[in-house]
Formats: structure tokens, C-alpha cells, sequence
């Protein structure tokens, strides 16, 4: 997980660096770190995150081990099947 405040002086620039590479690709998806939830890049709900609170994630493995949620704006099969992954481990 890095934390978007943690990409130095010109965030952007750095980012794009990170999610450019195609063959080790450091960046596949951000999460909102007080909702743990993630998404997309490009989801039209992440896109409106304050910078201190987004993070970027690898994948959703490393986003689901750090215990966030799929996002349902832009996820919304993965977030349907987390839910019921979710809701089945609850005890009555």
C-alpha cells in the first residue's frame, strides 16, 4: 500500500510513472483509507478523495489482505460477491 502523500512534491507526475509500467506494474487500484475501500483509477467516486486519504494498491489481493472492500461505483460484480462472501461469514 503507499499512501498518496507519500509520492513526494509532484504526486501526479509520480504516479503516472508508476501506473505507466506495463510489465511490473506498481499501481492497479486506489482505496479510500478512513471507508477501506478500493476501486478503480478512474472511478468517477475515487476521483473526488481527498489526497490524504488515498492509498494505491498492486492488486485486489494486497487490497483485500490490508482489509478494504470493493468500490460498488465501479466494481459493482466484485463488490456483489464480497458482499456475499462477507455476509456468510457473519454468525447469527
Amino acid at each position: 500500500m503507499i499512501r498518496h502523500l507519500d509520492l513526494g512534491p509532484t504526486p501526479f507526475a509520480r504516479l503516472r510513472a508508476l501506473v505507466i509500467r506495463k510489465q511490473n506494474r506498481t499501481i492497479g487500484l486506489s482505496g479510500h483509507r478512513p471507508g477501506k475501500l478500493y476501486g478503480r483509477l478512474g472511478c468517477r467516486a475515487g476521483k473526488r478523495m481527498k489526497p490524504e486519504n488515498r492509498v494505491f494498491f498492486r492488486d485486489e489481493h494486497e487490497a483485500l489482505a490490508a482489509g478494504y472492500r470493493p468500490c460498488a461505483v465501479c466494481m459493482p460484480e466484485a463488490y456483489k460477491a464480497w458482499k456475499v462472501a462477507s455476509s456468510t461469514h457473519k454468525s447469527p
